[in-house]
């Protein structure tokens, strides 16, 4: 992934110390937007996705397309 600076507009690199993300060689600056690190799902997402009837459906048709793969007799 490439990013750069916002700061400066220079390309960044990974970081090679204890702090996942980039740094700018030139000013510095660090960030983790091409880690995704600030797109955390929350635990109310998810459950509204468990209780969605649509999910629900897709899943048990995925269920059920595993389970004809393994019935070959």
């Amino acid at each position: 992934m490439r990013c750069s600076c916002k700061n400066c507009g220079v390309y960044m690199i990974q970081s090679d110390d204890g702090h996942l993300g980039c740094v700018c060689p030139e000013c510095g600056a660090r960030c983790r937007d091409c880690l995704g690190t600030n797109s955390v799902i929350s635990a109310e997402f998810f459950e509204k996705l468990r209780t969605d009837p649509a999910m629900a459906e897709l899943f048990m048709k995925r269920l059920g397309d595993d389970s004809e793969d393994g019935e070959d007799e």
